[in-house]
């Protein structure tokens, strides 16, 4: 075997190990309380939308943690913070099962916020940032499809050990995973990474030419793009069967529409793996956002093609997912990649868990369908913020190209400024 392809096959193993994380982090964590909080409040008489907030304590601690953890991984690799996260995972749900008062339920969540913080996509992005600079772009895109199949895969299971064994065997067979699955592939192939990372995001001296300085109005821009898209998609996921309700949509059919978003986000996946990896990050930011918006306003025209409308919207959700990851690796480069994703994450992850209780009192004053029309203005705004970041990215990576003595090639330096933002033809990816 040759150097190049061991150096393949190990990029393939760390990548499927974190995959596979990937889909039992958010299957015992997001996607979990759509199928256990009636239970909970069932079996414990506290109100539904007590058991309901758990995950908005998760998120928010989620939120809290996550500049620190990505501080971490830029000093000292994913490894590490991806081992704590998944026994801290395993903790929460542990806790979780043994709940027997809302204050320790509350306690479990904030745990499993603080895993989260260091087991979901913008850690293992972060971690991949680290592990392959510039080229971690096809490497963010695989991850997603394997959490693209985390709904997929966990709500049979989660059904299928409710109704065996209850709720809260349910949580403590997720925390087994964690401890007899998750950890043991990450520690077993995930690699240490030295301390520092060149500047270049590779090995040897580093360029002159990195964009590895201090965000400018780009971060700002992008920071509100995230959150505000963050929004949309949680409140979307949250009320999506009371938004196609207020339509006269029945509520099996409501359900069938629902489950086309996921197929739809895989799809568009696959697509970016072929066709994404040859466009600029900020143009794969740019098709998902004009997608969501397009399947949002279709959402709330009231016109009957709810099924092209969640399709498109999936689709858009799907790209969006990689963008997230790979724009800011593009724009701020990989030595600021993990410390920004941490930031990044910050106030998107506190947005998206306020939402679901501020957008539940906005459907009980006002309905669902005024709600969906305030979405669908944020999708278009977003639209518009994605194009003045476009533009603001240009100018950046042009007034550099200027500052660039002579003997370094104006070629290197749009490759460092986004993988080619100011050449928008160039191919990206590995």
């Amino acid at each position: 075997m040759t150097s190049s392809e061991a150096q393949s096959r190990a990029r393939l193993t760390t990548i499927a190990a974190l995959g596979v994380t990937q889909i039992f982090a958010w299957g015992a964590t997001y996607y979990l309380p759509a199928v256990i909080a009636r239970p909970i409040a069932a079996d414990t008489g506290w109100p539904l939308s007590h058991v309901m907030a758990g995950l908005s304590v998760g998120l928010f601690a989620s939120g809290i943690v996550s500049p620190r953890i990505g501080r971490f991984v830029r000093d000292h690799g994913g490894r590490h913070v991806l081992l704590i996260g998944v026994m801290l995972l395993a903790a929460g749900l542990a806790l979780l099962g043994l709940a027997t008062s809302e204050a320790m339920f509350f306690l479990a969540w904030l745990v499993l916020g603080c895993g989260m913080g260091a087991t979901l996509y913008d850690a293992a992005f972060a971690t991949l940032g680290r592990y392959y600079g510039y080229e971690a772009r096809s490497a963010i895109t695989a991850l997603t499809l394997f959490g693209g199949f985390a709904s997929t895969i966990c709500w049979p299971l989660s059904a299928f050990l409710l109704e065996r064994w209850g709720w809260r065997a349910t949580c403590f067979v997720y925390a087994g995973l964690q401890l007899g699955l998750s950890l043991p592939l990450l520690w077993r192939f995930l690699p240490e990474v030295a301390r520092a990372l060149p500047l270049n995001g590779s090995p040897g001296p580093a360029r002159r030419d990195a964009p590895d300085a201090r965000p400018g109005p780009e971060f700002i821009i992008l920071a509100v793009i995230l959150t505000l898209g963050g929004t949309i998609a949680t409140t979307i996921s949250v009320h999506l069967l009371a938004i196609l309700g207020a339509h006269d949509v029945a509520l099996a059919a409501a359900v069938a529409l629902g489950a086309l978003i996921g197929p739809s986000q895989v799809g568009a996946r696959l697509f970016d793996m072929v066709v994404g990896k040859h466009l600029p990050a900020i143009a794969t930011l740019a098709i998902a956002t004009v997608l969501i918006a397009i399947g949002v306003l279709a959402l709330a025209s009231g016109f009957p093609i709810f099924a092209l409308a969640l399709m498109l919207y999936g689709a858009g959700n799907g790209i969006w997912s990689i963008a997230r990851g790979a724009l800011p690796l593009a724009l701020f480069g990989p030595n600021l990649f993990p410390v920004l994703m941490g930031r990044l994450a910050m106030p998107t992850l506190l947005a998206q868990s306020l939402a679901p209780p501020m957008t539940a009192l906005v459907i009980e004053r006002f309905g669902a369908l005024p709600l969906v029309t305030v979405l669908a203005a944020a999708a278009i705004i977003n639209v518009g913020l994605v194009g003045l970041l476009w533009r603001v990215a240009r100018v950046r990576s042009q007034a550099a190209a200027r500052s660039v003595p002579d003997e370094v090639s104006v070629s290197s330096l749009e490759e460092g400024l986004g993988n080619s933002l100011a050449s928008e033809s160039a191919p990206r990816g590995a």
